[in-house]
């Protein structure tokens, strides 16, 4: 891979396993920053005299961010059934990875692509979620101590 543009095929999959390795690293920051938030949520609300409006609020936020911890964790699983990467060559003989890799590093680099993008679209609804079940627990935590008037 000595011609150019095998140099560039080689520097886009670098690119695109370093933008997949980087949508995981922000998707476990999340996933953690969401389980403290849901354990702080739930400490805060059992000490709060919590009246019916602040209940509703918060226990749809809570599911907000229930529902944001999903779709990370459906970010990160392993996808098993794809054409491309371990599974695939987990099933070939090592002369068979070294042609494969030879001469479908394009076809590779569309693959991972599309994976990097289901990633990162999981990621932005989950930073969406997160967003709005963090306001409506804030909302839910004013309705506490203001009331409802």
């Amino acid at each position: 891979m000595s011609t150019p543009t095998g140099q560039t095929l080689t520097a886009a999959h670098a690119e695109v396993r370093a933008e997949i390795a980087r949508t995981d690293n922000k998707t476990a920051l999340l996933l953690a920053f969401v389980g403290a938030v849901l354990a702080g949520a739930w400490t805060i609300g059992s000490a709060l005299p919590l009246n019916a409006p602040a209940v509703v609020v918060g226990v749809l936020g809570m599911a907000l961010l229930v529902g944001a911890a999903s779709v990370l964790l459906t970010s990160v699983r392993p996808n098993l059934n794809g054409g491309h990467g371990f599974p695939l060559w987990a099933t070939l003989t090592p002369e068979q990875i070294t042609e494969s890799l030879s001469t479908d590093l394009a076809a590779d680099i569309a693959n991972l692509s599309r994976l990097a993008v289901v990633k990162f679209t999981c990621l932005r609804r989950a930073v969406d979620l997160t967003r709005a079940g963090g306001a409506l627990l804030v909302l839910a935590v004013v309705l506490a101590l203001g009331g409802a008037a």
